[in-house]
């Protein structure tokens, strides 16, 4: 497979703060599913929008970050525009505060079109029916002129996807992609996205709290702690991973079935902030 993105070193430093957010962080991505993972505070957010330079309060620096034949660190914030949303996209967790309350939801997702493409208005609105019916939503003609307050949590996390995807980009970083929704909805998404790795060959990478969710769906996984990334595993073998803090994470998770005792509180250590991994 061929590598869609390479990351080495990176750092974010968020002006005003004492410690970077983001400390060597360094890895890459091919046509698969890569999670990252860890307690919230960890990175993982940062690290995705890092790579998009959605970060105005915060200096980034990397000593390689290549995307496709695009260094990501020398690329100018109109070369950036260029790439946001058309190769690279980035689908947020919660669609509540991710749309726009006063539009309708189908100009919102025709606009994503329409920003990359000089095009009529109907070819914008034909191809974002034609996504929104691919997101599993029934009835497109009524949900493109619905409010987002008009839409459940479900719906409103697949128009986010269709709108990420409209523009068929080579790389999508998903974000709590269904931290809100139910189970059967987690799913419909979850397959809308493993198709998109199978047939259209892009990279995705899953930011995620769910270790369940990584383990089941992701090819890889990359596990952070305090701005560091302290672990990489096969997201098969993750239950098999080594490093403390992961086997700390994985203890404390609740399992059906299992003994009904109080869960092991996770006792970090100073050194695990300051190793590589």
């Amino acid at each position: 497979m061929s590598t869609i993105l390479q990351v080495e070193g990176l750092s974010v430093a968020y002006r005003g703060a004492t410690t970077p957010a983001v400390h060597d962080v360094s890895f890459q991505l091919s046509q698969e599913r890569l999670g990252i993972v860890g307690e919230s505070g960890s990175g993982k957010s940062t690290v995705g929008r890092a790579l998009l330079k959605l970060l105005p309060n915060a200096d980034i620096t990397a000593q390689r970050m290549q995307f496709q034949d695009i260094d990501l660190m020398a690329a100018s914030e109109k070369r950036m525009l260029d790439i946001r949303g058309k190769r690279i996209s980035m689908i947020l967790q919660d669609p509540k505060f991710s749309l726009n309350p006063i539009r309708r939801v189908g100009d919102q997702v025709a606009e994503a079109w329409l920003a990359h493409n000089r095009a009529p208005r109907a070819e914008a609105r034909r191809r974002t029916l034609q996504m929104l019916t691919s997101v599993s939503i029934r009835d497109v003609e009524r949900v493109y002129d619905l409010y987002p307050h008009e839409v459940s949590g479900g719906m409103g996390q697949r128009i986010m996807i269709a709108m990420m995807l409209l523009t068929d980009p080579q790389m999508v970083i998903a974000d709590e992609p269904t931290s809100a929704l139910d189970v059967t909805v987690r799913m419909q998404v979850l397959s809308i996205l493993d198709g998109l790795v199978r047939e259209r060959g892009i990279g995705l990478i899953v930011i995620s709290h769910d270790l369940n969710l990584v383990r089941n769906f992701c090819d890889r996984v990359l596990i952070m702690y305090a701005g560091r990334v302290v672990e990489t595993v096969k997201a098969s073998e993750l239950d098999q991973a080594r490093h403390p803090y992961t086997r700390g994470l994985l203890a404390a998770q609740p399992r059906i079935g299992g003994p009904r005792k109080p869960l092991p509180v996770l006792q970090r250590r100073p050194e695990w902030s300051e190793e590589a991994p």
